[in-house]
């Protein structure tokens, strides 16, 4: 397995500047990372500087909450999409989750999902795992698969915790092979790269990925 075709290049933080995002994609394309992961704001810009390279362009959506209207979330992606986003990582609305209103996450995710692939993109979705009950995670996982997304993601990184290794583990036992795992939020190092990925991660989204190229090319 080629680590840095499996990363997404992520620079989320609000105060991060143009002249951060250029840096994320250099780093972007010095080391083939699977994608840079930027806010909606960044995405017009990121694709027409790698538009001739294998990297992707991956942003978030409904981002760090969860909590917009479905209608927003549905623009948000068609406009992220029209500005060049290949890949969708949108937050689950968490609260209507913990509510037990299990028909409204699922078509809210339906609604996305559809825009996505009527347009030749995937899907993930963020669950924010730390805010979530192990059954929980189940469920959501569940829900995501029957919407149709392409990948369960466990975290923002903005909340509580980040990604855990038995979290991730439980994801890929909660949905068929159709559906991927993405791993993401304090992954810092080789070590726990790797452990997201025997864990069962298919995906890593890391704001260290040149950090953990290094300590792979030594």
């Amino acid at each position: 397995m080629e680590m840095n075709r499996i990363i997404d290049h992520t620079l989320l933080k609000p105060e991060s500047t143009e002249k951060d995002i250029e840096k994320l994609i250099a780093e972007a394309k010095e080391y083939e990372f699977f994608s840079v992961c930027v806010n909606p704001v960044w995405v017009k810009k990121c694709a027409e500087e790698l538009k001739d390279s294998r990297v992707k362009v991956c942003t978030v959506i409904g981002f760090p909450l969860g909590s917009n209207t479905c209608e927003t979330k549905v623009f948000e992606t068609e406009n992220a999409i029209k500005n060049g986003a290949d890949e969708i990582d949108m937050v689950l609305n968490i609260g209507l989750m913990k509510s037990g209103k299990y028909d409204e996450v699922l078509d809210e995710i339906k609604e996305v999902a559809k825009v996505c692939h009527e347009n030749g993109k995937l899907l993930k979705v963020i669950l924010e795992n730390c805010l979530l009950t192990k059954e929980e995670i189940k469920k959501a996982c569940e829900l995501s698969e029957e919407a149709g997304a392409d990948f369960v993601k466990t975290s923002t990184g903005f909340s509580t915790a980040g990604a855990d290794a038995g979290d991730v583990k439980l994801m890929k036992e909660s949905v068929s092979d159709k559906v991927k795992v993405k791993a993401s939020g304090g992954i810092r190092d080789l070590e726990k790269a790797k452990l997201m990925v025997e864990s069962g991660a298919d995906r890593l989204g890391v704001s260290a990925g040149v950090s953990i190229m290094k300590e792979i090319l030594g």
